[in-house]
Parts: C-alpha cells; structure tokens; sequence
C-alpha cells in the first residue's frame, strides 16, 4: 500500500479541522472567561469583607459608595487597593476608598488615581475628597464625578 500523508488518513475534510481548530479556540476563550468572572467575584468578595469589618461610621460610608461606584460606573471592578476598597478597569485603579478611622485619620477619603483623567482646563482638579458626615447633595456630587472619572478613564 502506498504511503499517505496524515491529513488524508485523520478522515477529516480541510473543513472538519478547520471548524475543530475554531471550536478548540472558543473553548479556550470560554475557559479564560470563566478564570477572569472568577477572580472578579473573589475580588468583589475581598472588598465586601474588607467593609464589612470596618467600624460602624466608615463601613456605612464604604457600603454607600460601593452602591455608588457599582451602580454609576457598573464597568469599573471592584478590587483591593492597599487594603482598602477600590474599583478598576482592566485591572488599573480608578478610584478608592480610605478608612479614615482604620488610618487612624480624622475622616475618611475617596480618590481617584491618573486612570481618571479628571484633568480640568484650568489646570486644577481634585485627586481626593474627605469624607465626613456627607449630605444627599454631596452623594450625588460623588455620583457625578464616578461617572466622570468611569467616561474618562483609560488603560494608559
């Protein structure tokens, strides 16, 4: 019997192993997929019980900026930033919350790292604000510049 090469003995049309090569590259991407959704809910987890351990007055403040970031720029993840809660894209912080009483400071802060692009044309803009018995006005002033920060923000 003559010899043959492999591709025409493996039974298979150039077609066949084409779609097998494609399915075999959607597998792989699924199975990426399914390693990033759970490092994110193990990330959203960390920060969860990280404000749930944080004293009465800052965990309140925490939970509410977390409903905040979560809900106003549902694209940034949370994540730990230095121990503390923060809220990322493609794995570089945008903005963050500090404990002010874990810090032993003498209120809270939340901030925002150079992923915010929150530059303004005068040339002055806050990169952090303190934090202390907030009004309603100031939760949705907060609200606002997330949603700023989330626009405006890039990998580079």
């Amino acid at each position: 019997m003559p010899a043959t090469s492999a591709a025409k003995n493996d039974g298979f049309s150039a077609q066949e192993r084409a779609a097998m090569k494609g399915r075999a590259a959607e597998l792989r991407t699924e199975a990426k997929r399914a390693r990033g959704a759970k490092k994110a809910a193990a990330d959203e987890a960390d920060v969860l019980a990280k404000i749930a351990a944080m004293p009465d007055t800052d965990r309140e403040m925490a939970e509410r900026v977390h409903a905040i970031v979560t809900t106003t720029a549902p694209e940034l993840a949370p994540k730990l930033y230095y121990g503390q809660p923060g809220y990322a894209r493609d794995g570089k912080v945008v903005c963050f919350f500090r404990s002010g009483q874990m810090d032993k400071e003498r209120y809270s802060t939340f901030g925002f790292s150079a992923q915010a692009r929150l530059d303004s044309a005068d040339g002055l803009w806050p990169t952090a604000y303190a934090l202390q018995g907030l009004s309603e006005k100031a939760w949705e002033r907060l609200g606002d510049v997330v949603r700023q920060a989330a626009q405006g923000s890039s990998a580079g």
